[in-house]
């Protein structure tokens, strides 16, 4: 059966994060199609992924035989999470934007698995892999709109995950999620509430195409 790796790294949980609502609408219906699947989930708030470091970095191009013992060891961290990236037949992403770019967390995330040679390079390792990214945001950042070109989440992802990892990428995106609570937003509410439906119901509708997909 088909295994999904999910990752959110909203710092709210629940029903408290846009992203996180969509994230969970897709993985309810993947779950109802695919009953005996199995998920990996990464909550990257409640459980972040350490940021990279010398020692990380490093022994990706070192000789397993050649590398120091904390190498090793940090090197072993990166392994569980490139492995999980591999064996994923479907990957689930909440992005949501804060100031202006992914979380963090994510970010730390991503520079534990990309490693060039394996999940970069000519071959990538998980090239062609399914992947839904959730990148919700507080307002709107369209062509048109006063912030047009301030979006540096769907643009780095493309970047990262479709131009380097080579994944089959598709992007959900919930916006002006901060207009129930800005009174300044207060006209757009209408607006956040079609973009809300179009993305829960887009989650879902994904969902199942990509299980119909790997059944196939």
């Amino acid at each position: 059966m088909a295994t999904l790796l999910h990752i959110d790294s909203s710092v709210f949980p629940g029903e408290a994060s846009s992203s996180r609502r969509v994230t969970a609408t897709f993985r309810k219906a993947w779950e109802e199609q695919q009953p005996q699947g199995t998920v990996i989930c990464r909550d990257l708030a409640a459980d972040p992924v350490p940021h990279i470091t010398a020692d990380a970095w490093t022994a990706g191009y070192t000789a397993p035989a050649e590398r120091t013992p904390e190498q090793s060891a940090a090197f072993a961290a990166r392994l569980k999470l490139i492995e999980e990236l591999e064996q994923a037949d479907a990957i689930l992403i909440g992005a949501p934007m804060y100031n202006f770019s992914i979380p963090s967390t994510l970010k730390a995330w991503l520079d534990s698995v990309l490693l060039l040679g394996r999940t970069a390079g000519e071959t990538p390792s998980a090239q062609g892999t399914p992947t839904v990214v959730v990148a919700s945001r507080g307002g709107s950042y369209a062509p048109g709109t006063p912030r047009e070109g301030y979006d540096f989440v769907q643009s780095y992802l493309e970047a990262v995950l479709r131009n380097t990892l080579g994944l089959d990428l598709h992007f959900i995106v919930p916006e002006l999620t901060m207009a129930p609570r800005n009174p300044a937003m207060s006209e757009l509410v209408p607006l956040y509430e079609t973009s809300r439906r179009s993305a829960l119901e887009d989650a879902a509708a994904k969902a199942k195409e990509l299980t119909e997909s790997l059944a196939a």
